[in-house]
């Protein structure tokens, strides 16, 4: 239980399109100032709770647009899978009620920063899934991957998904990695379709890089303008990539949640 200042009792709602998510967030917007709460017209950064309304898509665009603020989330689930979201919009007058009341935690979720540097002038990139390089227009990669300076491998094939552990369950699970407790502060390093042949030898599985160690990768001179980088879904084309540095980001989010379903018992229910 966490009880913080209702001084300005300010909420962010943000909803997608869908005509769901739209009737949503009326319900919520109207239990929310039963209570006394005030909702902003736009985002406010002094707000004291985001509610983010529609599927895992829509929370992951909401803390990009607005650039991964330290003002805690939590999901209302219009959508599908729904991993990061979970109140149902039948529950919201339960939902409005334990917030009032404290009855919640704050649980931090941790991201992924990639620095892509090209033969005139470095940018940042910030994930909260996962950050992946790959080939333009599914051609095969070929990628000098060194992890804390040391060299691991030359990997060949379609690419490599740099992960959180609250990605591991998205792209990362699909492509054969592992599942990754969102408490551990690691990242994770998954292959997509490695080549082995008598020319080229790829790891054929992920590997968990703990807090700390950098992963480094280098594009073969061939490779400089075949690269492309997908960060949570949205791809970046950059010209004459020569160095992808990939790192856990200092910045964190707040995920606030109420839900008693442990992190195994969510797993069980949205894959098995």
């Amino acid at each position: 239980m966490v009880n913080v200042s209702k001084e300005k009792k300010i909420i962010n709602i943000i909803n997608n399109n869908d005509i769901r998510s739209k009737e949503t967030s009326m319900l919520l917007e109207a239990q929310l100032k039963k209570y006394g709460y005030t909702i902003s017209d736009e985002f406010n950064y002094n707000a004291e709770l985001s509610i983010c309304i529609g599927g895992d898509g829509a929370f992951l665009r909401a803390v990009h647009k607005h650039g991964f603020p330290y003002i805690p989330f939590i999901g209302v689930n219009t959508g599908h899978l729904g991993f990061f979201h979970e109140i149902t919009p039948e529950k919201i007058n339960t939902f409005v009620e334990n917030y009032t009341k404290g009855k919640y935690k704050l649980e931090d979720i941790y991201l992924v920063e990639a620095i892509v540097c090209t033969r005139t002038s470095c940018m940042e990139l910030v994930g909260v899934n996962e950050i992946v390089i790959k080939g333009i227009e599914s051609k095969v990669i070929h990628l000098n991957v060194s992890i804390a300076d040391n060299h691991l491998e030359c990997f060949s094939g379609d690419g490599l998904i740099v992960s959180t552990p609250s990605g591991s369950t998205a792209y990362n699970l699909s492509a054969g990695g592992s599942i990754v407790y969102p408490a551990l502060k690691t990242l994770q390093l998954t292959p997509l379709c490695p080549i082995n042949s008598k020319a080229y030898r790829s790891l054929q599985n992920s590997a968990i890089i703990p807090d700390g160690m950098t992963i480094k990768v280098n594009p073969e001179y061939r490779d400089e303008n075949t690269v492309l980088i997908v960060v949570d879904g949205k791809q970046f084309k950059y010209d004459n990539v020569v160095e992808v540095i990939f790192k856990l980001s200092d910045m964190t989010l707040r995920r606030l949640t109420l839900d008693s379903q442990d992190f195994w018992s969510k797993v069980r229910d949205r894959f098995i």
